[in-house]
């Protein structure tokens, strides 16, 4: 796959899920959203990290390392808030982080980790932008 090819295929692909995060939150998914923002989150950072590094990007959820390599500068607040989502993915994922998961995401929790999301992916968006895509 070509870099151009790699590049719309994390683009694309994010959107894909940010579209299902967003249906699962009015569904009432909350954990599931939350899950799904975070894969959104990911492949954003991945798309950047192809652009600026023209090689694959690790094999890993962990947004804020991610975000490291693709050599994105972040504010504390929002490697925080990384490091926070990043969890979404791991907690969605396992069983006994699920039940703990499912009790947490609740509706309140949701919709303010979705707008914290919505933040981090207009960012990543706009450097996007800035790289032609």
């Amino acid at each position: 796959m070509s870099q151009k090819e790699a590049v719309k295929y994390w683009i694309a692909s994010a959107q894909e899920d940010w579209e299902v995060a967003q249906s699962l939150l009015k569904s009432a998914k909350y954990n599931h959203a939350l899950f799904f923002l975070q894969l959104a989150l990911e492949k954003l950072i991945k798309a950047i990290h192809v652009i600026r590094k023209d090689e694959s990007p690790l094999y890993v959820h962990n947004l804020v390392l991610l975000a490291q390599k693709a050599g994105i500068e972040f504010s504390e607040k929002e490697l925080a808030d990384l490091k926070e989502i990043s969890s979404f993915n791991v907690s969605a994922r396992y069983d006994s982080y699920k039940r703990d998961f499912y009790k947490k995401a609740t509706r309140g929790f949701a919709i303010e980790w979705m707008k914290c999301g919505e933040n981090l992916k207009i960012k990543l968006t706009n450097l996007l932008k800035k790289h032609g895509h």
